[in-house]
């Protein structure tokens, strides 16, 4: 789970770097990967939420 956490946090700090360099530079390349990486992070929070079921049951 600690790994998840990491990866999500990862994901957070891609995605404000990303879409930061789109809204103020105007980079069209950092607002693809900026939706990439909400993409990721949704997925992410996903899985997050089933783990953290399962483990709140144990």
């Amino acid at each position: 789970m600690k790994e998840l956490v990491e990866k999500i946090n990862a994901s957070i700090e891609a995605f404000k770097a990303n879409a930061e360099a789109q809204v103020v530079k105007g980079n069209k390349a950092a607002g693809a990967r900026a939706r990439k990486a909400a993409l990721d992070l949704m997925k992410d929070l996903k899985e997050f939420r089933k783990v953290s079921v399962i483990e709140a049951k144990n």
